[in-house]
């Protein structure tokens, strides 16, 4: 009892001290509540028949079975394995590219240069993703930009984006084009940190800007860069639909489609299947938070470094 009150006192004196911090974190503790946690109440329709006229009390349990229809459907390793694939090539290629970049940037002396490709990096982030994906479908055209480029190599055109080949590529370069530049802002923010008496003293030491790189930012920086690895791998099958409904066709299904697609197709566009499009984004949901556990401990035993 004695320490329960004991830990109640260090709490009010902790709120005393930092009552205007606690007063700012309301709106966003009150937007996670509102917005994050009481939708998933709605999760358990996954779980049911849900029927609109019945509501979500009244709809029958039907248990497991909307898992086990996904789990046997033709879809399913479609779309898992699609989903991983596209998460996978991002990772691979999408995650070490902004490093690079601030690497680069890091080692520029010329300021305006540096501002200027700075700017020009930035500037796709802020396009709509509609406009985007406009540009992509242009290009990809029979008489768009890349075959342009295409046949002057001696290749012949074709309709880039109608081939289930070639839409994995044409996704993950236009997101690495697309993000490269604002994801660097975060790395440019650490590399900034970094005390500059330690490239003074390898200066004198007589290491060379490569070794600098190695030995003194590479580390300086390895604690974001294993926070931000943590939180790619915690949403591996988090594909967002937006991008890819805007590019594919039903050509192209057996590369493109993926479990949000999949979901909004049967869930909103096709089929009005509540419960069973609840089913499988609860799995995709169970599984991201399986792998973000995973990769948050694997990062404390390798780096010593963790979220929580």
């Amino acid at each position: 009892m004695k320490k329960l009150s004991h830990k109640r006192s260090l709490l009010w004196l902790n709120y005393k001290k930092n009552k205007a911090i606690y007063w700012m974190a309301l709106p966003v503790i009150l937007y996670f509540l509102v917005f994050k946690y009481l939708p998933m109440y709605g999760a358990i329709i996954a779980f049911k028949d849900y029927s609109v006229g019945k509501g979500i009390w009244g709809s029958d349990w039907v248990g497991l079975q909307h898992f086990r229809d996904f789990f046997q459907s033709y879809y399913f390793w479609r779309i898992l394995k699609n989903t991983l694939l596209l998460s996978f090539y991002q990772l691979l290629f999408g995650f070490p590219a902004p490093i690079l970049l601030a690497l680069l940037l890091n080692e520029l002396r010329h300021e305006i240069f540096k501002r200027t490709v700075q700017t020009i990096s930035y500037i796709p982030h802020f396009i709509s993703i509609v406009v985007i994906c406009g540009m992509i479908v242009d290009f990809s055209s029979r008489d768009g930009l890349f075959n342009t480029i295409i046949g002057y190599f001696g290749g012949q055109s074709s309709a880039l984006l109608s081939d289930p080949a070639n839409f994995r590529t044409i996704y993950t370069a236009s997101s690495i084009w697309q993000e490269l530049g604002f994801s660097s802002i975060i790395y440019l923010a650490a590399l900034s940190g970094i005390n500059p008496e330690l490239y003074d003293a390898a200066n004198v030491d007589g290491a060379s800007r490569l070794r600098q790189v190695w030995h003194i930012t590479l580390p300086g920086i390895i604690p974001m860069i294993m926070i931000l690895l943590i939180l790619r791998i915690g949403g591996l099958m988090e594909i967002g639909f937006e991008k890819i409904i805007l590019l594919y066709n039903p050509n192209v299904y057996d590369t493109a489609d993926v479990i949000s697609t999949f979901v909004y197709r049967k869930g909103i566009s096709e089929s009005a299947e509540f419960s069973y499009t609840t089913a499988v984004g609860l799995f995709q949901s169970v599984i991201n938070f399986t792998l973000l556990i995973g990769a948050n401990r694997l990062s404390k035993v390798i780096s010593n470094t963790k979220l929580f």
